[in-house]
């Protein structure tokens, strides 16, 4: 279990690390626009916007990520029943959000694409369109990507507080039954938590 702990929060702390890259950039690009007088340098209002949400995000994501890693492997030794229920709480509220915040990027994906479609005549409006497409875009992608992780992560914490054995009962054809004795209670794998 604590590999697949390790496992997602380390996936965590990267793709803050890539939310970040993708906000400096957005907000690169952006001065970029407005320095040099681009038509579509509305573009940088959704592109900013969005990006300082992406930096808030990912650096408080990344600042944390650490610290949680290390108090849940502590409370995964001391108490693997108390985290399974606590985690199973904390995950549930965090894929309710994922979809709360995937039905957003895609809102904001239509109508970038709308106002490119519709009014692309329009320099501002056509700046604001593409800055949302791109945005909307990046995001949605990165957070599905987030949401089938903390599924996998959430599968392989079910597994907690269960015995560190499984254990199954083999029952020999009568042919070997004979050799070798009634049946046999056999370890058959060991879970590497």
């Amino acid at each position: 279990m604590i590999n697949h702990m390790s496992s997602y929060f380390s996936a965590e702390k990267q793709e803050s690390l890539i939310f970040l890259a993708v906000g400096l950039a957005a907000i690169g690009i952006s001065v970029w626009l407005w320095m040099n007088g681009h038509r579509l340098k509305s573009m940088a209002y959704p592109l900013v916007a969005i990006a300082l949400m992406q930096m808030v995000v990912g650096g408080s994501i990344y600042l944390r990520t650490d610290t949680q890693l290390s108090t849940l492997s502590a409370q995964l030794q001391t108490n693997p029943a108390a985290l399974k229920a606590e985690e199973t709480t904390r995950m549930q509220t965090v894929m309710s959000n994922f979809s709360v915040y995937k039905a957003v990027e895609m809102v904001l994906l239509i109508v970038g694409v709308g106002m490119i479609a519709f009014l692309q005549r329009h320099d501002v409006a056509a700046g604001i369109g593409v800055g949302l497409v791109l945005q909307a875009a990046f995001t949605l992608t990165l957070d599905s990507r987030s949401s089938g992780a903390v599924g996998f992560y959430t599968g392989n914490r079910q597994r907690v507080g269960h015995a560190d054995r499984l254990r199954m009962t083999v029952t020999l054809p009568p042919s070997l039954d004979r050799l070798a004795g009634a049946k046999r209670d056999a370890d058959f794998l060991r879970l590497d938590r």
